[in-house]
């Protein structure tokens, strides 16, 4: 979530109880006075917060367009929060796309969009050598924007198609190895807010913006249910017992597992933050919340499971990205493993030899 948090609240807002005791939360910034659902936490909250921050919420759609200059970076940034093709995006993908577009405005807002050409985008993704994973992203989005301007007659071409980025050769998130993991557990003790956090990712392997849903209202028996917020993917999972043993002492009443010092559910963002630091105790910087259900997805592999068997937990759609998330496992043990069924089993005959000769009588 965009802006530092005050009292436990985002940047521009606070806390209100009205005159029949109920508390909300009102935001109050760039011309926009409204209220926000309550409590600030959680994919509907993220949501109108992130249309605040725009001012773009759905009843002040009008004054969004009326401070814009037409034709600009920023008329055309109101046009696309309109359009079907982002309304019908996942809150989570519009929460995404909202914070690198708004970024953006911050140097180019004013800019004519017909002014934009090939070359300005070049060096526009050429000045991020620093930060390539976020060039890539805002040239794959500015692609989708121009090409929402082509649509609607603002340009006659966009200026960004055929804009190569920079190569995807990258791990990404580092997957903890075991060594890792057991230098985080020597510094959490069993019973902390950051072994319990280990072990959700570990024993779920989600992502951080489902694990902090996670609460005594998600378990139906045996398995917690996860709704994965970023592919929509319905996931029974089963609970191992290490994971019913770390969440049977918490309480009942809270809204999730996982709570701020206020008692309140984190956001995807805010327990990101948190663990950082989490990580940092126990001296891992390489490591963060991901590479944890990379980890699991590891562990998997080590293990035997089928890709099949792994995305079923994990909640992939596809085996090429679960390739990715298993690229880390021991590929001495898994190739010992492979050339041992190369070899096969051998079959043993035991032949029973009598003692003596059919026809011989012992002694004899």
């Amino acid at each position: 979530m965009k802006g530092k948090r005050r009292n436990g609240l985002p940047r521009h807002c606070s806390l209100v109880i009205d005159r029949h005791k109920k508390k909300r939360i009102r935001f109050r910034a760039r011309g926009v006075d409204t209220y926000l659902p309550y409590p600030p936490a959680g994919a509907e909250f993220e949501s109108a917060y992130a249309d605040a921050l725009s001012g773009i919420l759905e009843f002040r759609k009008n004054i969004g367009a009326g401070r814009t200059r037409a034709g600009s970076f920023d008329a055309l940034a109101v046009s696309y929060y309109r359009s079907p093709k982002f309304l019908d995006l996942r809150d989570s993908t519009k929460n995404t796309y909202r914070r690198i577009i708004e970024n953006f405005r911050k140097d180019h807002g004013k800019r004519a969009i017909r002014d934009l050409q090939r070359e300005h985008v070049k060096a526009i993704v050429g000045k991020m050598a620093d930060r390539k994973q976020a060039a890539n992203r805002l040239l794959s989005l500015l692609k989708i924007m121009l090409d929402h301007a082509l649509d609607n007659g603002w340009i006659k071409a966009n200026p960004a198609v055929g804009v190569k980025g920079y190569s995807k050769k990258t791990k990404g998130f580092h997957t903890w190895t075991e060594d890792e993991i057991a230098a985080y557990e020597a510094r959490h003790p069993p019973g902390s807010k950051a072994r319990l956090a280990l072990i959700l990712f570990l024993y779920t392997a989600q992502r951080k913006g489902d694990v902090v849903t996670l609460g005594w209202e998600k378990i139906r028996g045996k398995v917690i249910v996860v709704k994965q917020s970023k592919t929509g993917a319905e996931l029974d999972l089963f609970m191992l017992p290490q994971l019913l043993e770390a969440i049977e002492p918490l309480d009942r009443g809270k809204p999730t597992f996982l709570t701020t010092q206020f008692g309140k559910p984190f956001t995807a963002n805010g327990f990101g933050n948190w663990f950082r630091e989490r990580c940092d105790e126990a001296g891992l910087p390489q490591c963060a919340a991901h590479g944890l259900r990379k980890a699991a997805a590891r562990r998997m592999a080590e293990g035997g499971m089928s890709g099949d068997i792994i995305k079923a937990v994990t909640g992939h759609s596809d085996l090429k990205q679960v390739s990715v998330y298993t690229a880390a496992a021991n590929q001495r043990a898994l190739a010992e493993k492979g050339l041992k069924a190369i070899a096969g089993k051998k079959k043993r005959t035991n032949s029973v030899q009598p003692s003596q000769k059919v026809g011989q009588t012992k002694g004899k």
